[in-house]
């Protein structure tokens, strides 16, 4: 690992209880991100270390990450972690190892148009070392500024004026097609040339991490600068990218639930104790009752009824439940599946084993009838519709499962209709995405729900599952 010369900073950057403790550090960043690391895998990182050139970065990058790591969804936290506690340099880079320089004009300032010219060509050569180095001077020479704690570093002030993903064109230009360039070869290089774009941001933001991370701590960097696991993602604030994850990660999600479910059932397959047949067995030994006598278990599995707010502020939320909840099918003598914005429609008949979930959701908003009058949420109308239009869908064997904000946009909540719903139903949960110090604030009618039937904060696919897995009825 290189080092360059480095200004005073407020954060000190020794390792204080030297390899070991480094590490171990290290490891308790991997568990606060969500990566399962126990003692062993940590015992075997330790021999990594001792075997391995801790002068080859990328080498030793490779080693921890056999070593702690069990899946490959993790991979991307633990590369955001590992520049942090194992970081490519310490200072500024440009002084130690000069690939490329900055172009100035007469007067001293950058020339921004020639610095895009240069990385275009950069980039159509795929010349990995000169663009790490041009990311760490950008950083440094573009990427500083003042903040209230003193100076700091931005990926977005580097970037800002060069714009990298507007050299497309160029970049294609300079990878030399040729004139029979087919439409196929074409696209493939466009591909390419926008993987090379964003491999060159990702750079910048890294080494705007690093620098950040030298003056306000790793830890506090390690907060809000690496990806956290898709399953502890709000659901309110996901992007698309961690969504798609979280869906593909659902069948796995799906196996884990249906295995509590099933323990939970073995644990109540014995039934209860029959007190009368005890007693009446004991007199053989003297009225003692040593052996006792369980009532006959009646199996069967229970119905749920889902009523799910599918309106755009909770749509991250409801689509992952309801994959969820489809997945857990076989778990159920009956499901049924009920949406609403403003109104509300059954829509089971969408969810057929062989249809997308996507497809489910265009299919809704298309099909159903779930948006009333004006597009937005309503719960009290939602309810009284779901109550009217279906009377027969909640029954005393029923499972009723309630999933959205609770905010009903100043609009009468129906509490009477829902306290209705609660009595006749055998269990009710309401499912809500939002923090519970934010219930009652604004429009939110959760503070008021809360009163007629027991609402559980589910803001993450962990936390969802663990909800999910202690309210499903066995």
């Amino acid at each position: 690992m290189s080092a360059g010369s480095s200004p005073q900073t407020p954060v000190s950057l020794r390792a204080e209880h030297g390899i070991p403790g480094h590490l171990v550090g290290f490891v308790e960043a991997l568990r606060a991100r969500g990566i399962p690391v126990g003692p062993s895998e940590t015992v075997d990182a330790g021999r990594v270390v001792t075997v391995l050139d801790l002068f080859d970065r990328e080498v030793l990058r490779e080693g921890l990450a056999c070593a702690l790591l069990r899946r490959t969804t993790h991979r991307a936290t633990f590369d955001g972690l590992f520049d942090l506690w194992f970081p490519v340099a310490v200072g500024e880079r440009a002084a130690v190892d000069e690939i490329v320089d900055i172009p100035r004009k007469p007067s001293g300032e950058i020339d921004i148009p020639a610095l895009r010219e240069m990385l275009a060509e950069m980039l159509a050569q795929q010349d990995s070392d000169g663009l790490d180095q041009m990311a760490a001077q950008m950083v440094e020479q573009m990427g500083q500024y003042q903040s209230a704690r003193g100076p700091s570093f931005s990926a977005y002030q580097a970037l800002k004026d060069v714009q990298p993903q507007t050299l497309l064109a160029k970049i294609l230009a300079g990878m030399a097609l040729g004139p029979d360039a087919g439409e196929f070869e074409t696209e493939v290089a466009r591909r390419a040339a926008r993987q090379r774009i964003e491999g060159f941001r990702a750079s910048v933001d890294a080494e705007t991490r690093r620098r950040v991370a030298e003056r306000i701590g790793k830890e506090r960097v390690a907060n809000y600068g690496v990806a956290r696991q898709a399953e502890d993602v709000d659901f309110l604030r996901a992007s698309e990218r961690e969504l798609a994850e979280l869906r593909r990660g659902t069948q796995r999600l799906a196996r884990v639930l249906a295995s509590r479910l099933a323990v939970r059932r073995r644990q109540h397959r014995r039934g209860e104790i029959d007190l009368r047949r005890t007693l009446r067995k004991s007199m053989s030994t003297g009225g003692v009752p040593i052996d006792l006598v369980n009532k006959k278990p009646r199996p069967g599995r229970p119905e749920l009824v889902l009523l799910c707010d599918v309106s755009g502020s909770v749509a991250g939320f409801s689509n992952f439940t309801l994959l969820l909840v489809s997945a857990l099918r076989e778990q159920f003598s009956r499901v049924r599946i009920f949406a609403f914005v403003d109104n509300t429609d059954e829509v089971t008949r969408f969810f057929d084993p062989h249809t997308q979930l996507d497809q489910s959701m265009t299919r809704i908003l298309t099909e159903a009838d779930v948006v009333g009058f004006d597009g937005h949420s309503d719960y009290g109308n939602a309810l009284r519709s779901f109550a009217e239009q279906f009377p027969d869908a909640v029954t005393s064997r029923s499972s009723l499962l309630i999933l959205g904000d609770a905010r009903t946009n100043y609009r009468d909540p129906a509490l009477g209709t829902l306290r209705e719903l609660v009595a006749t139903a055998k269990h009710a949960h309401w499912l809500n995405p939002e923090p519970t110090h934010n219930w009652g604030s604004g429009d939110s009618a959760a503070d008021k729900y809360v009163d007629v039937i027991e609402m559980h904060e589910c803001r993450s696919a962990r936390q969802l599952t663990e909800v999910v897995s202690r309210l499903l009825p066995v």
